[in-house]
């Protein structure tokens, strides 16, 4: 069996440690909580390899209910590590990119999710790269508590910024994850600072590394709260499963229309179409989604019918990893044919060059950034 290679950049090394550790702090957190207050079943492993391992690859951490409400910690989880690098290839500008992207849906409506990304990108010419770091907290049912502690332990991570850096994290979190055609966001709590260098490489990185983990710490604890407040066996009413069903296709609707980087990891390659999709909760409303087809703007309408259109015929459908990867299809047929529904998507003040849109040494600074976000 193939076996994914490692960077040779001593710098790319040590970043992949540094976020395999911060996985591994994610995946021993949610397994203690599945122990304590779930099934108790394990996040399972899951790999992939880039050209065969020859351009790296990276692993993922999952899990998800057997059956719909059957008491297991998670609707859907996904931690994932990747590597791509492209060593043997030194016309690319691209180097390497390293990229932990979480998220994390738990099975009660009561407990909310989670989506954080951390990741760097470093191309061969030194120009460019640097750091993304994002955190969202995504509740159905929200509570001001949990906001206003997940926002201030977070600020207090990035102590090291000034404060006007700070705010400005907050304000472009809040714009990236804007949904106008719903007239709402996604989340109630949001991060982002996107090519983030100050040229202190070695304080960049302790930065970034406090960042990631005092997400998944403050999130492991917000997430316990809720499923203690719940109680056993922790039975959610159909108002909750309602309010999470709606949240789940509004979550939907913005990773596969609006997000930058799930539609640039679909557009750079195909081989971990899966992995990408693992973002996607497990249900989602399609009569709900049906009902925003209207609201969006041509293209995007266009888009979510002929996503509809690949659902099973359910009210409620189960994003199986057979669908995913049909969507996955999906979605990298519709924007090679309408590039231009690319320029609809979410965006910071920093825009990471789109794959569509550029060509020769533009392209490969697209696919730097696409890589950095391209989920293991």
């Amino acid at each position: 069996m193939p076996e994914m290679t490692p960077p040779r950049s001593p710098r790319a090394r040590e970043v992949l440690a540094q976020l395999t550790a911060l996985q591994e702090r994610f995946r021993a957190g949610l397994d203690a909580l599945s122990a304590r207050l779930g099934d108790g079943a394990p996040l399972a492993r899951a790999e992939w390899l880039r050209d065969e391992g020859a351009h790296g690859g990276g692993w993922r951490y999952g899990g998800h209910e057997r059956a719909p409400f059957d008491g297991g910690l998670l609707n859907r989880g996904s931690l994932n590590v990747s590597c791509v690098h492209y060593d043997d290839q030194p016309a690319k500008a691209l180097s390497s990119a390293t990229a932990l992207s979480c998220i994390v849906h738990p099975a009660h409506p009561a407990a909310p999710s989670l989506h954080t990304h951390v990741s760097w990108t470093e191309l061969r010419a030194g120009e460019g790269g640097g750091w993304r770091l994002m955190a969202d907290l995504n509740p159905s049912l929200p509570r001001e508590e949990d906001r206003a502690r997940f926002v201030g332990e977070v600020l207090e991570s990035l102590g090291a910024l000034a404060p006007q850096w700070r705010a400005y994290a907050l304000a472009q979190g809040d714009q990236y994850f804007e949904i106008p055609s719903l007239g709402r966001r996604r989340g109630v709590a949001h991060f982002y600072l996107e090519q983030w260098s100050t040229g202190d490489a070695e304080g960049d990185a302790r930065l970034a590394a406090g960042f990631g983990a005092r997400v998944v710490d403050v999130y492991l604890s917000i997430l316990s709260s809720a499923l203690e407040r719940a109680g056993a066996p922790r039975e959610a009413t159909e108002e909750q499963r309602a309010a999470q069903l709606a949240y789940h296709s509004a979550y939907f609707l913005q990773v596969l229309l609006l997000d930058r980087g799930t539609s640039s990891g679909l557009l750079v390659h195909d081989q971990n179409d899966r992995g990408i999709l693992g973002s996607l909760p497990q249900r989602v409303s399609a009569p709900l989604l049906r009902e925003w087809v209207p609201r969006q703007p041509p293209l995007h309408g266009a888009l979510l019918t002929r996503l509809l259109d690949a659902l099973p015929d359910a009210p409620v459908v189960t994003l199986t990893d057979d669908l995913r990867a049909t969507l996955a299809r999906e979605c990298r047929a519709f924007y090679r044919a309408y590039p231009a529904a690319l320029d609809l998507q979410a965006r910071g003040d920093v825009l990471p060059p789109t794959v569509a849109h550029h060509a020769a040494r533009a392209e490969a600074r697209a696919e730097a950034r696409a890589e950095a976000r391209g989920r293991a």
